[in-house]
């Protein structure tokens, strides 16, 4: 009788082990209790959501007169992001940011220090075109700022390069300016992202004053030093 109860206590203990994963027991791995599959973040689907909810906006004067959303361009696993204006006239077509005049300066700007759009990200602070190409409103600013954090959020970028004055007041403060500021850098949090933030001019602003070129090529000097430190490339 007794050697039946040791018996059948050996069997209870070996359905046990098999069960709970023998393997897992034995192992000197430390078990993550805390994985949950269904809470895993996906990119790509935080992006989408995003451009759905900024595509769904109401009453809002820039939607109602663009034809396209304009929402981003480039890697979004990109440590590296960019944030323009808005769009303009051929952006608002094509429904992709920096793809005018100002698009192509941009790509020459970042060939000039081994970049392109396969190694950044690139958005803007609003995401339907302002008419007649005007700066956005500080309403219309104050009205996107949540995407645009919620954006930068998602991309999670380690260094962030403000295209203008636009980008440098939705971010930093409208108590800054751009000749201020421009060649040195800032530290800031925004939501879970902590950035190394740089402000450059607008390449707009660059076609209309060639002669700002030569400032605007040292904040690129100093974005490449930076990417350099950090290894990010």
């Amino acid at each position: 009788m007794m050697n039946k109860k040791i018996n059948q206590k050996k069997i209870s203990v070996i359905e046990y082990y098999s069960l709970t994963n023998l393997n897992l027991l034995i192992s000197n791995k430390p078990i993550n209790r805390y994985s949950n599959n269904n809470q895993i973040f996906n990119k790509t689907e935080e992006l989408e959501k995003l451009k759905k909810q900024i595509n769904e906006i109401k009453n809002c004067d820039l939607k109602a007169s663009s034809k396209n959303v304009v929402f981003g361009d480039g890697n979004p696993d990109s440590k590296i992001m960019l944030i323009g204006e808005g769009p303009g006239a051929q952006e608002d077509i094509k429904g992709v940011p920096f793809v005018g005049a100002a698009g192509q300066l941009l790509d020459k700007m970042l060939k000039a220090i081994n970049l392109d759009r396969s190694v950044v990200y690139i958005s803007n602070v609003v995401n339907f075109r302002p008419p007649n190409n005007r700066k956005p409103t500080d309403g219309e600013i104050k009205k996107y700022y949540p995407f645009l954090k919620k954006h930068i959020e998602i991309i999670n970028p380690k260094i962030l390069v403000l295209l203008g004055a636009t980008a440098l007041n939705a971010i930093i403060g409208k108590e800054n300016s751009i000749s201020k500021i421009r060649g040195s850098w800032i530290n800031k949090s925004i939501g879970n992202s902590n950035l190394d933030i740089i402000t450059t001019f607008h390449p707009a602003f660059l076609i209309r004053k060639p002669d700002q070129k030569k400032f605007a090529w040292n904040d690129l000097k100093l974005l490449k030093k930076k990417i350099d430190k950090l290894n990010i490339i």
